[in-house]
């Protein structure tokens, strides 16, 4: 970038930045103040303490050129980012942002720009061009042609120099995948993939080693040329990177210490009267010498006032680079030079309307696209699937030997309804390996919906139709190893009940354990937590403790329990088989000591009975009655339960 001699009124040579051809896009902010209330620390005190994050923080971005926001931990650099992204809620920022003298509405904002967050969160099994594709799939209009979006693939993958790992897996932990640096520019790539005219990166050098953050801001640099804002924060750039920014704004709590051009730097520490040496890297002793006054007792202070006094004088010189299009005229000129690709369907007229579309594609075409991603990503991680067939052929295996042809004897009775619930409760448990995988999605997922790449109603329902086949042939090895093995009852009518019962508890365990992915933190804390509303689920369906004996404060869990209703429908299919006559009554004592005295007093009552009966037209012959429900002797108006043998 080439400089012009000019003389202060001192007389000294001061380096200034030459006017540039006038920008198309100008993105301004202006006395930007954000401030949070901190939780109290005494519980009695009525004085509201309150910090600040952002202070009078002004400045601006321009396309073709690369902003970065410098400074120390907690400085406010990621604030500034997502003030300037709209990404904070309304009335918790005062101040003004506007993109060539205009504010721009959320909705058409989306639209021009994008946000790359710090981590990296992409799908493992996916190679680089298939995550590329898929994104284009996402945020590209079904207008665009396939050829078209595939060459729109082609010409980023080039641009982020990335040609040598597109046919590579992104990788993790247990799959072998590309660097760190490449997966940076993937994640970069995803948000970009419609040439967005505004880029937001969130400490994008964050990890990476400094070949590979010199090699990414490099490539930042070229998507500026292109005709892009891009506004980035880095805690701390190299010599190389630095000469690579055009603008820095350095932040020391909240407040701007330095606005303006790196190269500017040693001019205004010298002004400051702290001089830089020319072998020394700027940027590294800016920070030092920031950190030294932060410590101090008038802070920095002084330094943010001088910074104010010294940007009015060099800013005198710059107005007339400013950008003088409208926003709508800017907009429309950059489709027409085929940026802003999600836009290329818009007629200029509507671009700046509230008739922008919020999604670029229809519901349908959103939940096809993420059927095709999650079927390819988990087809390609086979052990996911076999641990859990391994797991519960298992599991179905012990249950089959351990409850083998059971009886219809009040033992055998008992003895089903401990294995109904077992096999009930199996289903739900199986579901929680799930957990690290719906916490892995659900970050890209937040991702992708904070642009409205897709509905989330989109999701929800790609999901279901995805765990649908899998869940069904697990409920169809469960049923066929246990029903036939154990003996449930109902015939072939009974067992499809029984695969639709199981089928509905793993559907309803995966629903489960994919809701609480989506509020816990990590994957420890979700083990934790399903695993224990599990447990509370077991305890009050209704089998520990009758419906009637539970507590009124805690009968709203009994209701709650999402396994109280397979539990009761499985139930409702077995003991209602028409074909069997389960023991009930005082046969209860049948496998008892006492059964001796308890048949010979049935006798005994029985004889007597008879007698009666002899001498009394009132009472009817005793006679043998089997129905749905009762297998009995019955002497109106008395009945006895009689044992079949």
């Amino acid at each position: 970038m080439s400089l012009v001699m000019a003389m202060t009124s001192a007389g000294d040579e001061t380096p200034v930045h030459q006017p540039r051809s006038r920008p198309r896009y100008v993105l301004s902010f202006s006395n930007l103040t954000y401030t949070v209330k901190l939780n109290r620390k005494m519980p009695f005190s009525t004085a509201e303490q309150t910090k600040v994050i952002l202070s009078d923080v002004s400045g601006e971005a321009r396309d073709n050129e690369i902003l970065a926001v410098l400074g120390a931990s907690g400085s406010g650099k990621s604030t500034l980012i997502d003030a300037l992204a709209n990404r904070m809620a309304k009335g918790s920022l005062h101040g003004k942002v506007t993109l060539n003298g205009e504010q721009v509405e959320s909705r058409l904002l989306k639209l021009i720009s994008t946000y790359v967050m710090q981590d990296d969160l992409l799908f493992p099994m996916l190679t680089v061009e298939e995550t590329l594709m898929f994104a284009a799939e996402f945020r590209l209009p079904n207008t665009v042609s396939k050829s078209k979006k595939q060459l729109r693939v082609r010409d980023l993958i080039d641009q982020l120099g990335l040609q040598s790992a597109a046919k590579t897996i992104i990788g993790d932990e247990g799959h072998r995948g590309i660097s760190g640096g490449e997966r940076r520019r993937v994640s970069i790539g995803i948000d970009m993939i419609h040439d967005p005219i505004i880029l937001f990166l969130d400490e994008p050098t964050s990890g990476l080693d400094s070949s590979s953050a010199f090699a990414l801001v490099n490539v930042l640099k070229r998507i500026a040329q292109s005709g892009s804002i891009v506004v980035m924060s880095v805690h701390q750039p190299s010599h190389r990177i630095l000469e690579l920014l055009d603008r820095i704004l350095i932040l020391s709590h909240g407040q701007a210490v330095y606005s303006g051009p790196p190269i500017n730097l040693p001019l205004f520490f010298s002004d400051f009267g702290h001089s830089v040496g020319e072998n020394e890297n700027q940027a590294e002793v800016a920070l030092d010498l920031i950190l030294e006054l932060e410590d101090s007792p008038g802070g920095t202070n002084s330094m943010v006032e001088f910074n104010k006094s010294w940007q009015q004088v060099r800013n005198s010189s710059d107005t007339a680079t400013h950008g003088n299009l409208s926003l709508k005229e800017a907009v429309s000129a950059s489709i027409a030079r085929g940026k802003l690709v999600s836009g290329t369907t818009l007629e200029a007229r509507n671009i700046m309307s509230s008739d922008v579309p919020l999604f670029a594609n229809s519901m349908f075409d959103e939940v096809v696209v993420l059927v095709k991603r999650t079927m390819i990503n988990a087809r390609r991680m086979p052990e996911v699937f076999g641990v859990r067939q391994g797991t519960l052929l298992l599991t179905g295996f012990i249950m089959a030997t351990t409850y083998w042809k059971l009886d219809t004897s009040p033992k055998g009775i008992q003895e089903r309804l401990g294995f109904l619930l077992f096999a009930i409760s199996t289903t739900f448990h199986i579901c929680a390996e799930a957990i690290p995988i719906f916490l892995q999605e659900r970050y890209v997922f937040m991702r992708e919906t904070a642009y409205n790449a897709y509905r989330r109603s989109s999701y929800v329902l790609s999901k279901s139709l995805v765990v649908l086949p899998s869940l069904l042939f697990s409920s169809l090895v469960f049923a066929t190893i246990t029903f036939w093995t154990v003996g449930l009852g109902g015939g072939a009518g009974g067992f499809c009940f029984y695969v639709l019962i199981i089928l509905a508890s793993f559907w309803a365990g995966s629903s489960f354990v994919m809701f609480l992915s989506g509020i816990v933190p990590h994957v420890m804390l979700g083990y934790t937590i399903v695993m224990a509303i599990l447990a509370y689920f077991l305890l009050f369906s209704g089998y520990y403790i009758n419906r009637d004996r539970i507590p009124p404060y805690f009968i709203w869990f009994h209701h709650m329990s999402l396994i109280k209703y397979p539990y009761e429908a499985v139930l409702k299919n077995e003991f209602e088989d028409k074909t069997k006559c389960f023991a009930s009554g005082v046969q209860i004592f049948d496998n008892m000591p006492l059964a001796l005295f308890v048949f010979t007093l049935t006798l005994t009552l029985y004889s007597s009975l008879k007698e009666l009966a002899k001498k009394s037209s009132t009472l009817a012959r005793p006679k043998f009655r089997r129905s749905k429900s009762f297998c009995g002797v019955t002497v109106p108006p008395l009945t006895f339960v009689s044992s079949r043998t």
